[in-house]
């Protein structure tokens, strides 16, 4: 998604309104040869609904409207395609996923006139390509006809056998077109990126692992962003120079994924730190295999266990909440100031896992494993990418960002998801338990729906069947999900918690009313509230 810039002092801050994260793993990086790639849509903007284009025939001179994904603004009109593909989310029926975060990079380069924005390309690519390599000849050659219009760019761009990073950029009003590079990540690695471009050096003889335009090192000499020889080259260093807000508020959410997964983070810390400028690598190998609910969870990482993990600071509130509202940047007696910004985020919109795997049929193995709001109170749903129709709870006009709707996904997770920011230790104890146990679930009965579905006897049978699946796993979801709800609000009232066994609330031994429990406060947390209100609250003898 956008961001959106506030320059401090010698442009010290880059503050994102909208901030998104890719994860991406290679099919020897996995425990089963999938491919995988995540995305969270954060923006305080973003209704959370699943998207979905039906494949089509189209008639020659069709022309198709463009609207920028952001605000639907009309850019302008471009010939369709002869066939589409069908496209559930960011997946297509072919097994092609692609996500994206923002960078913004030199605010010279944006070209105002251009026609196709960041959002339009993921989309059209979608439904014209079947390939990542494919997409990547789709997208630039769009943005070479018709002009960029968006900010520098990061994508993810992913396959059943390839995992691809193309990092793009404009050239600025009256001169149409893009400088990019796209970069294949070896399958036995993972990679993230999240609002800084990534890519720095990259070989430019090895069209197997590496595309980009004749002249991204051309235009980044003659705008003067660049001098040295070719091999130097840095397209991050170009045309998105790192700042303190680059590093602690996006390259720290790459970190955290490589802490994880590596055992070579710490190494990397001085670079998050502002201490040592080197980067970290593009891609690393991982230390474990990853299954996809390594990367569901991943998704909800606040850094917990590291030296940036919010749950420990004042900022926490007494319920150790890792949340931090806005600003995400501050000034305190003229001094500039961050919070942390993990990759779970309270203004996701809607967040995906894609799984692709080549040893399945298209039909059945692309999943798209979809949640709406914020990654950490969200349960992630399979739908698979051939389904013909989605879920109501998702759908596209059930409610939208203005218009609360009880059937919509989007608003019951966010209604759950406020009770709990400002009651987060206690209430996590009953929200991890239900989206675990429902992840599990869908997990485990994986297989038997596939294989269920590859025993139908013919392809339209087993997206009929596929279909169904999705949208009743996706119903029940939010039924649960709301019930959930219901019990969090009557076992929460008015800050007390009501007692409980296995799981249900109980009454006296009348049957009426049992008297709640208050619990304390946080003893750090009360400690600075007498430090910053001295005597006033102290207890004194009455004279």
């Amino acid at each position: 998604m956008k961001k959106t810039m506030l320059i401090g002092l010698l442009g010290f801050f880059t503050v994102n309104s909208w901030a998104c994260t890719n994860l991406l793993v290679g099919k020897n990086a996995s425990t089963d040869g999938s491919t995988f790639v995540t995305y969270s849509a954060d923006s305080y903007a973003l209704y959370g609904e699943l998207y979905h284009w039906p494949a089509g025939k189209h008639a020659p001179g069709t022309l198709l409207d463009v609207y920028e994904w952001d605000t639907h603004k009309y850019l302008g009109k471009i010939p369709q395609v002869a066939e589409t593909y069908n496209v559930v989310g960011n997946m297509n029926e072919h097994q092609l996923c692609i996500g994206e975060t923002t960078w913004g990079g030199r605010e010279e380069l944006v070209d105002t006139t251009a026609i196709i924005d960041y959002g339009s390309l993921i989309y059209l690519a979608l439904q014209r390509a079947k390939t990542a390599r494919e997409a990547i000849k789709v997208m630039t050659g769009l943005v070479a006809k018709y002009g960029y219009y968006s900010e520098g760019e990061s994508f993810s761009i992913v396959d059943k056998n390839e995992v691809w990073i193309m990092e793009m950029i404009g050239k600025g009003t009256g001169n149409k077109g893009a400088v990019w590079v796209a970069v294949r990540i070896p399958d036995d690695c993972i990679s993230a990126h999240a609002n800084q471009a990534r890519i720095h050096q990259f070989p430019l003889n090895d069209k197997e692992n590496c595309l980009y335009s004749e002249d991204v090192i051309t235009f980044a000499r003659q705008k003067g962003y660049f001098s040295g020889n070719d091999a130097d080259f840095s397209f991050s260093k170009a045309y998105n120079p790192l700042d303190w807000g680059g590093l602690r508020f996006c390259e720290a959410r790459v970190w955290s994924f490589y802490n994880h997964y590596t055992d070579q983070a710490q190494q990397w810390l001085p670079y998050i730190l502002g201490e040592d400028p080197t980067p970290m690598p593009l891609y690393v190998k991982p230390n474990k295999l990853l299954n996809v609910k390594d990367l569901m969870d991943m998704m909800r990482d606040h850094y917990e266990g590291t030296i940036f993990d919010p749950t420990k600071d004042l900022g926490a509130g007494p319920f150790h909440s890792p949340y931090r509202f806005h600003p995400l940047a501050f000034t305190v007696d003229s001094v500039k100031y961050g919070f942390e910004r993990p990759v779970s985020t309270q203004q996701t919109g809607f967040t995906f896992v894609g799984q692709m795997r080549c040893f399945l049929p298209d039909e059945v193995g692309g999943v798209f494993w979809f949640g709406v709001d914020d990654a950490r109170f969200t349960v992630y749903t399979p739908m698979y990418a051939c389904m013909t129709e989605t879920p109501e709870c998702y759908r596209v006009g059930n409610g939208d960002f203005t218009h609360f709707s009880w059937t919509s996904a989007f608003w019951v997770h966010n209604w759950v998801a406020n009770m709990a920011y400002n009651r987060y230790d206690q209430m996590i104890l009953d929200t991890k338990p239900l989206q675990d146990g429902l992840e599990n679930a869908y997990i485990e009965i994986q297989p038997q729906v596939e294989d269920k579905a590859i025993r139908l006897s013919n392809k339209k049978a087993a997206v009929a069947f596929l279909t169904h699946y999705s949208v009743e796993t996706a119903q029940k979801a939010l039924a649960e999900w709301k019930s959930l709800g219901e019990y969090l609000i009557v076992k929460y009232m008015d800050g007390c918690v009501k007692k409980e066994a296995d799981g249900k609330l109980i009454t006296n031994q009348y049957g009426s009313s049992q008297y709640p429990n208050r619990p304390k406060w946080d003893e750090n947390y009360l400690r600075e509230i007498v430090k910053q209100t001295g005597d006033f609250l102290k207890e004194k003898e009455i004279k």
